[in-house]
């Protein structure tokens, strides 16, 4: 069932919203999309959301065996070559305008590694050597320029002056150092690793395992920390759910590819706590709440934390098929998301969050600067790779 109707979903609904949005006039594409479906052709065109969308069709294009999606990655390359990347001073920008012209020219470490990522699939899919020779000079950018002695920095100004970080710090706080942008970093690097098998990606990965079972991971409470001072000291009491059951995954992905048994067994148990923790804890009425903030729960259904929450599960059944339970869990929200996260208004995708009654949110977009197709996009090409109904025991 997950494969057949997350290949269905796939073609039928996500890669057509997203084909719509091409922009042929200024390049990239379209970068919001109200909740009316109106798109906005001035909106500014987030470079985040442009690597996403190059990640994403480069991926349909060499897991799907599509000539089509192929082109459509092409063109947001083009984009992000020519428009998103600072020629005089390295990095990608945070955000264009509709035009390509420089927005918002800071630059993030989130940002550079997430195109890192796209660049890696758009190498794969296409042979363009120069694709994974930008990928490979924004890694060492991160490398050189985004971290300290005891890890990855965060925000910068277009010159890589340290800045504050108001773009990933969130709940009130300001955050020196945050798992979200650690986690991605990872993402960017095993997609690199995965397609150069340079050592050097690899040993930046190995450091990053090492600040997420150290540092990041709490024994104690079976969950990652999520903001942080300089010293790893959290900032706040958060379990963002969706992180961590994104995490749990993805981790185990990365980490994989590294082909060390013992650091695998290692980070699988941690990653496997994670999501046994989070079945437990956030999965609740068909779906994923999103995060507990100080004893207080947030019960809005985001988009993309039920997308990972299928993989995360999908994952752990994999690791332990004898506990059923994870099995039908993803099938369980899968469903949710069929029947209640998905619009269904000809041409649209899913909403960006429900509440805990299933209503969609009227004041958020179908498109903006963090809505893509990177999470229930990946999710359907994971499923079909993995088909977990032909493992199914």
């Amino acid at each position: 069932m997950l494969k057949q109707e997350a290949g269905k979903m796939l073609a039928d609904q996500i890669i057509p919203f997203w084909k719509n949005l091409r922009d042929d006039v200024y390049g990239g594409y379209y970068g919001y999309v109200g909740y009316d479906l109106a798109i906005d052709p001035k909106a500014e065109k987030g470079c985040i959301l442009n690597s996403r969308i190059l990640w994403f069709f480069s991926r349909c294009a060499k897991d799907l065996n599509r000539a089509d999606c192929l082109e459509y990655a092409e063109h947001a390359y083009k984009f992000l070559q020519t428009h998103c990347i600072d020629k005089e001073h390295g990095g990608v920008y945070w955000s264009v305008d509709y035009k390509g012209e420089p927005l918002d020219d800071s630059k993030h470490t989130y940002a550079q590694a997430f195109a890192v990522y796209a660049l890696a699939a758009y190498y794969e899919a296409s042979g363009e050597r120069t694709a994974l020779d930008t990928a490979c000079e924004l890694f060492r950018l991160i490398e050189e320029r985004c971290k300290d002695e005891n890890g990855y920095l965060e925000a910068f100004d277009r010159q890589f002056r340290p800045a504050s970080n108001e773009k990933l710090s969130e709940n009130g706080v300001m955050a020196y150092r945050t798992m979200n942008t650690l986690l991605h970093v990872f993402e960017g690097c095993s997609e690199l690793y995965r397609v150069s098998h340079l050592d050097e990606v690899g040993n930046a990965m190995r450091e990053i395992l090492d600040i997420y079972r150290y540092k990041v991971y709490d024994p104690k409470l079976h969950r990652q920390e999520v903001f942080f001072d300089a010293d790893y000291n959290s900032l706040i009491d958060l379990h963002s759910y969706g992180h961590d059951i994104e995490s749990s995954w993805l981790i185990d992905w990365g980490c994989g590819l590294l082909g060390d048994r013992e650091l695998s067994e290692s980070i699988s148990e941690i990653n496997s706590q994670l999501a046994q923790n989070i079945f437990e804890t956030a999965y609740q009425d068909h779906s994923l709440v999103n995060e507990c903030e100080k004893g207080k729960v947030d019960t809005t259904r985001i988009w993309w934390v039920q997308a990972e929450a299928v993989l995360g599960f999908v994952n752990q059944w994999q690791k332990h098929p004898d506990e059923i339970k994870y099995l039908k869990a993803a099938q369980d929200i899968f469903q949710f998301i069929q029947n209640v996260m998905t619009d269904k208004r000809s041409g649209s995708e899913w909403y960006w969050g429900v509440d805990a009654n299933g209503r969609p949110d009227p004041n958020r977009p179908f498109v903006d600067p963090w809505k893509c197709p990177y999470h229930n996009g990946r999710m359907c090409l994971e499923l079909i790779k993995r088909d977990p109904d032909a493992s199914r025991v």
